[in-house]
């Protein structure tokens, strides 16, 4: 009995809108940090963070990361994408802005940019992108996984 998720569920579970924990290796010791992130099916997972954080120094000096995101409820249900790393580049309103509703509606997406954009953080926004090459999934309520 597996309880792995094939290729496509894997991807089309990483593709909805669970808040991700990224994890990171930072002078040997382990960093995990609960974020924001974006995929779709195939392609890279973004993450938008401050220029200036530890994130970025730490992918920048290992050029890996990996990130986990699960389904806390019954069935449950996790996939963990890692792979090579890279800051994209500065972060532009639309992706900023994007990425906000994504987690919190339109009308919440724009509440948060404004707040962002008043503060000064949106313009020290960048884009980090890693390229799932590692996956690690389960899914506790595959049909078989009843079975003893």
């Amino acid at each position: 009995m597996s309880f792995a998720m094939s290729r496509a569920e894997r991807e089309q579970f990483l593709a909805r809108a669970h808040v991700g924990v990224l994890s990171l290796v930072d002078s040997g010791k382990p960093l995990s940090v609960p974020v924001w992130y974006g995929y779709e099916p195939g392609g890279a997972v973004t993450v938008v963070t401050g220029r200036a954080t530890r994130k970025v120094r730490v992918i920048g000096e290992a050029g890996w990361l990996s990130l986990c995101v699960q389904d806390e409820s019954w069935p449950y249900k996790y996939a963990t994408a890692s792979g090579p790393a890279a800051v994209a580049g500065p972060a532009s309103h639309a992706v900023q802005l994007a990425m906000a509703a994504r987690y919190l509606g339109d009308e919440g997406g724009e509440q948060y940019m404004a707040m962002v954009t008043a503060s000064g953080e949106a313009d020290e926004q960048v884009v980090i992108e890693m390229t799932p090459q590692h996956w690690l999934t389960a899914d506790y309520g595959k049909p078989d996984s009843h079975d003893s």
